[in-house]
């Protein structure tokens, strides 16, 4: 797993933290390594959970991607919105 620089995971979610493992493991099938690019710092949209320490985002697979969210989706379950933005991946902890 790769932070990118100036990126804080210290305060993200418990979920979310647990949920990182996950995701590198489906990264690995593609040869790709995780890399946060955000959790709280930056500005993000009025609302969203990256101010609540209950989002990341992460780099986008250079190859497969639509395979990789259906991949990360299933595994991750419904308590998390994956979410392929224009340049990046949100994944949030979202219970329903």
């Amino acid at each position: 797993m790769l932070i990118k620089a100036g990126v804080d995971i210290s305060r993200i979610n418990r979920k979310i933290r647990k949920a990182l493992p996950k995701i590198q493991n489906v990264l690995e099938r593609y040869d790709e390594e995780l890399i946060i690019t955000s959790t709280y710092e930056g500005t993000h949209r009025d609302g969203s959970l990256h101010y609540g320490n209950d989002a990341i985002d992460i780099r986008e697979p250079e190859k497969k991607k639509e395979l990789f969210l259906s991949q990360l989706k299933a595994i991750l379950g419904s308590d998390f919105d994956v979410i392929l933005e224009s340049d990046h991946i949100h994944i949030e902890y979202d219970p329903k």
